[in-house]
């Protein structure tokens, strides 16, 4: 009981921290990127990968690990089913400013300042992303209701 707690618990200050850090990227992105406002997006990028790794492993712990309503209800839930395709969704809208962070990233341990070009469309997807870590809590209420089970 006390795993099944801890474990919604975290998955949940990951909403928190995951909501609040990528929607910080994009404001930042909109910003001044001198080299503070560069880091200031990097760091909230940062965040945004924390409550990833927290999101998913104990989104997959909670569902495949045995300790909630079992693989099967969760595989047959329409509302489950949603939020996963949203997560796909999110998760390949992600490759891009994954990958033009790590070039940031890279630039700027070299002395160099990074290319910053990209910076409206790489904040337009982090409020798109934003939106569908909402619509994904829509999904998860749903669920954890009953709802969407045939």
């Amino acid at each position: 009981m006390i795993a099944r707690w801890l474990l919604a618990a975290l998955h949940l200050l990951g909403l928190g921290i995951g909501l609040g850090s990528v929607w910080a990227r994009g404001r930042a992105l909109s910003g001044s990127l001198d080299t503070a406002g560069v880091k200031r997006v990097l760091a909230s990028d940062t965040w945004w990968g924390i409550a990833a790794l927290v999101w998913i492993s104990t989104g997959l712990t909670r569902a495949f690990g045995g300790l909630e309503k079992g693989a099967a209800y969760y595989l047959h839930n329409h509302f489950f089913l949603t939020k996963m395709g949203l997560l796909v969704v999110l998760l390949v809208l992600e490759l891009r400013p994954m990958l033009s962070f790590i070039g940031w990233r890279r630039q700027l341990a070299h002395g160099q300042q990074p290319d910053t070009r990209a910076a409206r469309a790489l904040a337009r997807i982090s409020f798109v992303e934003a939106g569908l870590v909402v619509l994904m809590v829509i999904a998860a209420t749903g669920m954890a209701r009953g709802l969407g089970t045939p």
